[in-house]
């Protein structure tokens, strides 16, 4: 049986301090200046208003992370109607898709691009590469950042099934483990972050074969182990945040948490996100 996370508003904190990292992943759920109709949009998507954007700009500066793994962005553009310039900076992959991958980094904050994993989205495909960074913090100090929006529709069910979800599923799943085993062939600690598209919680018993063959390619913990996320009413994660290498003891015990929308009723989750953000804060020590 899971914990149920205690629902958490978090309240404007002080900026963070060089020992202190507070790191995030938002689906931000086709966030697009595109108009509605644009055919890079499926017919169901609502383009967000004015109002729209001032609400989620809103919820960023609650959430007043100083890493923000982003999915579901169209453009930089979009993405500064949420979190200013004068606060963040803006980095997404260069797939030409309007579902991309980023992150949102405090000013301040020192950091080198990485070559995106293309391996995540293969030529000719709707899928997402990954967005790479590494962090450099006080002390010298590095951590490695890898942002993914996984393939959907294969939540539960077994990767080497007959649904094709899950086949595409099981085909990103080698390039993920690879870099895992990259960072922890040279002692990097490193973060994955993001939408993956499936629960890695144990059902009817029996553990997820996708998360045992990413715990078996390096040294990682999940924040969100054991616990059900609030967001629109409670759910098991998709949205997960794995600590590799020494990382795993940088997380703060207790500091999961789950942003949840004061708005209530289906037609607030396309205005702002059918995803909450969630975080968690490290104490990076060598």
């Amino acid at each position: 049986m899971l914990r149920r996370l205690v629902i958490c508003l978090l309240l404007l904190a002080l900026p963070a301090r060089a020992a202190s990292l507070r790191v995030a992943s938002w689906n931000l759920d086709w966030l697009t200046l595109r108009p509605a109709g644009d055919p890079a949009l499926p017919a169901d998507v609502r383009p967000r208003d004015k109002a729209d954007f001032a609400r989620l700009a809103a919820y960023a500066a609650r959430l007043d992370a100083d890493v923000v793994a982003l999915q579901g962005v169209d453009s930089r553009a979009a993405a500064a109607r949420v979190f200013p310039p004068a606060r963040y900076r803006i980095v997404l992959t260069h797939d030409r898709v309007a579902l991309r991958v980023g992150f949102a980094l405090r000013r301040g904050l020192r950091f080198t691009r990485n070559p995106d994993l293309r391996a995540l989205a293969p030529a000719q495909s709707w899928l997402r590469s990954g967005a790479d960074i590494t962090l450099h913090l006080a002390g010298g100090m590095r951590l490695r950042l890898l942002a993914v929006h996984l393939k959907a529709g294969c939540a539960f069910s077994p990767l080497r099934g007959s649904r094709r979800a899950c086949r595409i599923l099981a085909r990103q799943l080698p390039p993920l483990l690879a870099w895992e085993r990259a960072r922890a062939a040279h002692d990097t600690p490193f973060l994955i972050l993001g939408d993956f598209n499936r629960r890695f919680d144990p059902r009817h018993g029996r553990p997820d074969g996708m998360w045992r063959r990413l715990a078996a390619a390096a040294p990682v913990i999940r924040a969100g182990r054991g616990f059900a996320s609030p967001c629109w009413g409670g759910a098991y994660f998709v949205d997960q945040i794995v600590l590799g290498d020494a990382a795993r003891r940088w997380l703060r015990p207790g500091s999961l948490r789950v942003l949840v929308y004061a708005e209530r009723g289906r037609a607030w989750q396309r205005r702002l996100s059918s995803h909450c953000p969630v975080s968690v804060q490290l104490s990076p020590t060598r």
